[in-house]
């Protein structure tokens, strides 16, 4: 690694170009006049993390290590691992501290979520054990939607109980519920919206405004933080920051990924965090690799909007589809005239242009034979894993191809029964990621598994 490159300008949003290379490829127009969806395609291309003039897609690292010209290029770089205030491409010296393909990902998270700064991670859960572990310690509290991803869940209930943190579960569709649950050791909130797999949307901006009721006469070090979980919506359909959120995680995996071929998950929020996220993933080792963050930096991110836009006309026409069949007892889809919190949907979930974004998520059950729904939705879902062409049986979701499984079994297996029961995850309930098939073909599919139920 050249001196020239180590002491290049990060070019982020909020950082101008200074080098030689920044200086050749700015554009005439400020980047943030350009549309987000054209700026997640394009991205920092004058970024100073990588020193690329003739390549039209970013290079991928495959070093662990970096060669140093000197103990005090290599001293200097350890002295300034993490912080955000150098003002210039860091010193590169091994993988798991930090690395350019990785960080270009991370520049291009941090504008689509709307954030100052984004950290990756190697999974989704990675991110968000960094996300809460970073931020509590032993006497804390943190309060938690009643439902959450079971992994999630398993977190919050089996190990961070180990460190002297204690998590209570209520209802945050009414936010005012905080105001019971919080005790003054409470230092995070958190949740998914819309939530995993019953797609209840809770309110952002009413929590912020609870939230910010509880912090009136707290120091700043006893604040409460608000957390959101956006895989199910990415930051194309809401952008919780913008909402009041403080830190958003992603799982990189799912749908800002889309193909299903690599795993990661992202922090993002106020350049105050970067420090202790960067020092607590080097030292936690849930690192994103770059050749895992290549294929997300240049063909997940990129391609997020285009997708987006199509699996949510499918989603919108499937749903329609499943709530006229007679075998169907209740469909959950956001973008349904009939859906319970459609006045918080549209206000809530907005593209980057400004429109209704509902997502490409929905949740539906049967009516089974003689009032056996569970039953019915366990045998619909082995026939559709058998013979339907367009819908594959797996869990993850947000790919290309549509997924459907039974979280009450599955994904959420951690979460004991009467607690799935009590929020409404049921049996039988079946969750459908839609991809990008003909929607007439995914119907049709749907059709034949009807028929057996």
């Amino acid at each position: 690694m050249s001196d020239k490159h180590e002491s290049s300008v990060i070019t982020s949003d909020k950082r101008p170009a200074t080098s030689d290379q920044g200086k050749h490829r700015e554009p005439k127009k400020p980047r943030e006049h350009y549309k987000l969806r054209t700026r997640m395609i394009h991205g920092s291309f004058a970024t100073g993390r990588w020193d690329y003039d003739h390549h039209v897609v970013p290079p991928q690292s495959s070093s662990a290590t970096y060669r140093l010209q000197s103990v005090h290029r290599g001293a200097e770089g350890f002295e300034e691992f993490g912080s955000d205030v150098a003002q210039r491409a860091p010193i590169y010296i091994y993988d798991r501290l930090d690395e350019p393909t990785r960080g270009m990902l991370e520049e291009n998270l941090a504008v689509a979520e709307g954030g100052e700064i984004a950290v990756t991670f190697a999974t989704g859960m990675a991110a968000i054990s960094a996300a809460i572990c970073s931020m509590v310690s032993h006497g804390d509290q943190i309060v938690a939607h009643r439902i959450l991803y079971g992994c999630t869940f398993s977190l919050l209930t089996n190990w961070v109980p180990h460190y002297g943190v204690r998590t209570d579960f209520c209802d945050l569709s009414k936010p005012e519920n905080i105001l019971k649950a919080a005790t003054p050791d409470c230092r995070i909130v958190y949740f998914e919206t819309p939530v995993n797999p019953t797609m209840e949307l809770i309110d952002i901006a009413g929590v912020r405004r609870v939230v910010d009721q509880l912090n009136k006469d707290r120091k700043e070090e006893e604040k409460i933080k608000i957390v959101v979980d956006n895989t199910f919506a990415t930051p194309y359909c809401q952008r919780p920051l913008e909402l009041g959120a403080d830190v958003v995680v992603q799982s990189l995996t799912k749908a800002i990924g889309g193909f299903g071929t690599d795993m990661g998950g992202v922090l993002v929020g106020s350049s105050r965090y970067y420090q202790k996220w960067m020092m607590y993933r080097k030292d936690f080792g849930g690192v994103l690799s770059p050749k895992a963050a290549w294929p997300i930096l240049v063909y997940g991110l990129p391609t997020l909007a285009t997708r987006m836009v199509n699996q949510q006309k499918t989603a919108l026409h499937v749903a329609e589809f499943l709530l006229k069949q007679p075998k169907v007892a209740s469909v959950v889809y956001p973008g349904l005239p009939n859906f319970p919190q459609l006045a918080l949907a549209k206000q809530q979930m907005v593209s980057y242009d400004g429109k209704f974004a509902p997502g490409s998520l929905l949740y539906f059950e049967l009516k089974g034979a003689a009032g056996n729904a569970d039953d019915a939705g366990v045998r619909f879902v082995d026939y559709i894993a058998e013979h339907a062409y367009t819908i594959t049986l797996a869990v993850s979701l947000g790919q290309i191809k549509t997924l459907i499984e039974n979280p009450y079994s599955m994904t959420h297996a951690a979460v004991p029964p009467e607690e799935k029961m009590k929020s409404g995850l049921r049996p039988g309930g079946i969750r459908l990621s839609l991809g990008l098939e003909d929607w007439h073909d995914i119907t049709a599919d749907l059709e034949l598994g009807l028929a057996v139920v």
